[in-house]
């Protein structure tokens, strides 16, 4: 079982969370895009921009924050997070 969590903070408090859960066969990165359009969509978002700094940061720590610069649209919260909490 795949499960990435993801969550919504302003001014240090989380605003909406939801964990997508994925158990198919797929590799972790289909897995980690189809969650993130699942979170985007529940949260109705547009898809963030993975920048360097997200990608590494994802590397090391299975988690990551997108702020205003991975948005093409402004939003209405400080940042993103997704972490991914569970793997096969």
């Amino acid at each position: 079982m795949f499960r990435l969590w993801a969550k919504e903070f302003k001014d240090n408090h989380m605003l909406k969370d939801t964990t997508i859960c994925d158990d198919s066969g797929d590799t972790r990165t289909h897995k980690v895009f189809r969650a993130l359009d699942e979170v985007c969509y529940t949260f109705d978002l547009g898809k963030p921009i993975w920048l360097d700094r997200n990608v590494d940061e994802f590397k090391r720590h299975a988690k990551t924050r997108f702020y205003q610069d991975n948005f093409v649209e402004e939003i209405e919260f400080d940042f993103l997070e997704i972490h991914v909490i569970e793997e096969d």
